[in-house]
């Protein structure tokens, strides 16, 4: 599932016209170096939620049939933050474990890794962090020699790179589920409870969230 609904506000003006993920980065919009990540890595079956501008990023991406890939949609009344998003989508997701995407980065990230280790018995994610951007000095959470995604507890950690491999349940059973909620708040609450692996990825890696990080890429 590509998380593809904000509304880009740091993004001003570009995404007055433009959704974030149409945004093009070295001569092509964000969202295709997902979606040709993912076929490459053997994903066969996409789901982008839409919201602002959603129409312009259906009428690009289409079918997914360009990338070989099928694709659905998720369409939201208004954006329902990342947890709402899962919540609304419930019925196209299923129940297995499913790899989720956030649109606005940018990164090298090889998604076959994340297929080929299922979640361990009880987990209900694995987590992908990046060391800490200059931006971004102190992280979000860290992780331990086991491979347990940590809370900080003092130390700078790492940032969650937007992507993650999620159990269904991890949302659907979450007590304090609403319409409208985010996954940090979900994420903090289990990892108190050892129910999530992590990941630290070292390569090319990016949040275009700014026309500043933007020019950056470009150049």
């Amino acid at each position: 599932m590509i998380l593809a609904a904000g509304l880009g506000k740091r993004m001003r003006p570009l995404t007055d016209t433009l959704p974030k993920p149409l945004i093009p980065v070295r001569g092509k919009p964000l969202i295709a170096y997902h979606l040709e990540a993912l076929a490459r890595a053997g994903v066969t079956e996409v789901i982008i939620n839409l919201a602002y501008r959603g129409s312009q990023i259906q009428e690009y991406v289409g079918d997914g049939a360009a990338w070989g890939l099928q694709v659905a949609y998720s369409s939201e009344p208004e954006p329902l933050e990342t947890g709402g998003a899962i919540l609304h989508a419930q019925e196209l997701l299923g129940d297995a474990p499913f790899i989720l995407l956030n649109a606005d980065v940018f990164t090298d990230f090889d998604f076959s890794g994340l297929l080929k280790a299922p979640l361990g018995a009880g987990d209900l994610g694995r987590l992908v962090l990046v060391p800490n951007p200059d931006f971004k000095p102190t992280g979000d959470f860290d992780v331990n020699g086991r491979g347990r995604l940590q809370l900080l507890g003092g130390r700078e950690g790492y940032t969650f790179a937007g992507v993650s491999l999620l159990a269904p349940k991890l949302v659907l059973e979450y007590p304090k589920r609403r319409a409208c909620f985010g996954l940090a708040e979900v994420f903090r609450e289990v990892a108190v409870n050892d129910r999530l692996s992590a990941e630290v990825y070292t390569g090319v890696w990016s949040d275009v969230g700014t026309p500043e990080r933007l020019a950056a890429l470009q150049g």
